[in-house]
């Protein structure tokens, strides 16, 4: 025992030996890599001061010049138009990638349609909406939520398309206005035949089933009226409990309540139902600062630098090997 530990207390002095020579070695190679940097830029100060300035002035002027817009619109598809509203969308983004310019300008309408880089349309998730006054949304998101996370149910396809609002982005190159984009835009997705018959027979169908609460209001009025003046017989006679023991007159004026609900309901519905995709507010020309949009002035320095630095790795590279082919032969 007493012969191996001699040995092993040399063993690990020639171990740590070894790790602070590795160690003093890869601080020796860090510093020679950083002094070799140094030289480097200084021996080609003048080219990169060169490259740093067309860097920043190139930059500058393409952040004035070059900006790119974001554009949102809120919209809300009626009478189930949604997929059909969604299929408009899709059409309006494959002609712009296919650069069909004739299509945008002269069909839908665009004034500049080369400035128009970029459509698409998601829904805005807005569960309280979808299940407001329709338990029978309510059960469906119940349903689907037994088999997953609520999450994905929210966020699901099926479920998300069938949510009141929808945002439609798009990306110009340029500032827009009303006028040039959106109006047309809107008149395109509205150009639809089959969607404006059902759209005329549900307002003929709201106005119909508004003027039938009229009717039944009136008729719940003139029961309550005839109902007072009996009261009011009847106080002077003192006979008071017939008519406070009267529990029908308790459903009468709930009636009368939900009616007018509902005739509220629809007044506030047929403002939104003129237009079949109907325009619920917009919000044009927002400066998109994404990726390097706004940065090149930053972004084109550096650029050029590391250019110049692969440039001369790979002439310096080159010339090496060349020297050994010709060694070699």
């Amino acid at each position: 025992m007493s012969k191996n530990q001699p040995n092993n207390q040399e063993d690990q002095e020639i171990d740590l030996m070894q790790i602070f020579k590795k160690i003093g070695s890869f601080f020796k190679n860090i510093n020679t890599f950083l002094f070799r940097c140094i030289q480097f830029f200084v021996k080609n100060a003048i080219v990169v001061s060169i490259l740093l300035v067309i860097g920043v002035g190139l930059g500058f002027y393409l952040d004035a010049t070059k900006k790119i817009y974001n554009h949102q619109i809120i919209v809300t598809p009626n009478f189930g138009s949604t997929d059909y509203l969604y299929s408009k969308i899709d059409l309006v983004e494959s002609k712009i990638q296919e650069g069909d310019t004739v299509f945008l300008k002269e069909v839908l309408g665009i004034k500049k349609p080369k400035e128009l880089i970029k459509i698409e349309i998601n829904p805005i998730a807005d569960v309280y909406k979808f299940i407001e006054n329709k338990p029978e949304n309510f059960e469906l998101i119940k349903l689907m939520a037994e088999d997953g996370d609520i999450k994905k149910t929210v966020e699901d396809n099926l479920t998300s398309k069938n949510y009141t609002f929808h945002k439609v982005s798009f990306i110009t190159g340029k500032l827009t206005n009303n006028k040039e984009t959106v109006q047309p835009l809107l008149d395109f997705l509205n150009e639809t035949d089959y969607y404006k018959i059902i759209q005329k027979e549900e307002i003929n169908n709201i106005q119909i089933k508004m003027i039938q609460n009229d009717s039944m209001i009136s008729q719940i009025n003139g029961v309550l009226n005839g109902f007072s003046n009996r009261v009011n017989g009847a106080a002077k006679s003192e006979k008071l409990v017939y008519y406070n023991e009267n529990t029908q007159l308790n459903d009468i004026i709930k009636t009368k309540e939900v009616l007018i609900n509902e005739q509220g309901t629809h007044r506030v519905s047929l403002i939104g139902l003129d237009k079949i995709v109907k325009e619920n507010s917009s919000t044009l020309n927002i400066e998109n600062k994404s990726s390097v949009n706004g940065k090149l002035k930053f972004v084109l320095p550096m650029l050029f630098i590391l250019g110049f630095i692969f440039f001369r790795l790979f002439i310096a590279f080159y010339r090496k090997q060349a020297l050994k082919a010709l060694q070699n032969s």
